[in-house]
């Protein structure tokens, strides 16, 4: 079985027997159509040359987690924890050009702190650190075009390639990260992928978020009032049930109004955006996944 079959069949599971989180059958219809998912022109990196855009989303695929500690990054005006983090290494980009393989495997957690304007001793730098340094060990003695041609034009095996080759890409049952290095690749226009539309969702904090404010998710009493007192979610069978029963409704929705997973995803953390959806506090888990 294959990553795809593998993730809905592990988050359909989940979803059927989850004690905290249930899906409103009845709500699935309050997603609406929105614009297609892109990505932002300014805070990334999108006008080098291929080889160069692909070395960007590559590395910001590398570090594109933290979202448990975001409430604790100085951020950018204007900015959330994840367009603080790609903005900052989009100035690196542009300045300075991408690390070789064998730099990314010498960077240490104060010279990460200096490129994202953070505190060198902030937890968060340290495990960028290593992420960094995990994907030049990866990349070994191949470039980041490399890599991805490797794939043949398959995001499955793009993601499947990623979360074999590094921890933190090894999410069993989600992959979200592993996932989204494809999409983005795919919006960049710098890769193209057979099977794209077959990509679930990416199952972060955010999209869950959204699904319970529109009423698509619901909460357990104890469930709902630790998140909503702002209180830190231990990594462990609520937090996955969470993730999971978005997936899973979100494979329904996207069936529903025949549109492919991966493009849901981007109508729902886009919505996710709006001042509506930041008012109201969201799960915040410190984990290396999302």
């Amino acid at each position: 079985m294959g990553l795809y079959d593998d993730v809905r069949s592990h988050c359909a599971e989940i979803a059927a027997g989850a004690r905290s989180v249930a899906i409103d059958t009845a709500r699935l219809g309050a997603v609406e159509p929105a614009p297609p998912p892109t990505l932002d022109p300014e805070r990334h990196y999108l006008e080098g040359s291929r080889e160069d855009v692909i070395a960007y989303l590559l590395t910001l695929g590398a570090i594109n987690f933290g979202s448990g500690w975001f409430p604790t990054l100085r951020k950018r005006p204007g900015s959330s924890g994840y367009f603080t983090v790609a903005a900052a290494l989009t100035d690196r980009f542009r300045a300075q050009g991408s690390w070789s393989a064998g730099d990314l495997r010498a960077l240490d957690a104060r010279t990460v702190a200096s490129m994202l304007d953070q505190d060198a001793d902030h937890e968060l730098m340290e495990l960028y650190a290593q992420a960094l340094r995990a994907l030049g060990q990866f990349l070994g003695e191949r470039k980041p075009h490399e890599v991805v041609g490797a794939a043949d034009g398959s995001a499955e095996r793009l993601a499947e390639a990623l979360a074999r080759g590094m921890p933190f890409f090894a999410d069993r049952g989600f992959y979200k990260r592993a996932q989204i290095v494809a999409s983005d690749l795919a919006l960049g226009e710098v890769a193209d992928f057979d099977d794209l539309d077959r990509l679930t969702i990416f199952a972060d904090n955010l999209v869950p978020h959204v699904l319970r404010v529109d009423g698509v998710l619901r909460y357990e009493a104890r469930l709902a009032a630790l998140i909503d007192s702002e209180q830190l979610l231990a990594p462990g069978n609520a937090e996955r049930e969470i993730r999971a029963c978005a997936v899973h409704a979100c494979e329904l929705i996207a069936a529903r109004l025949a549109v492919p997973p991966r493009i849901l995803d981007g109508w729902l953390w886009n919505r996710g955006q709006a001042p509506a959806y930041k008012a109201v506090p969201r799960h915040r888990t410190q984990t290396v996944f999302y």
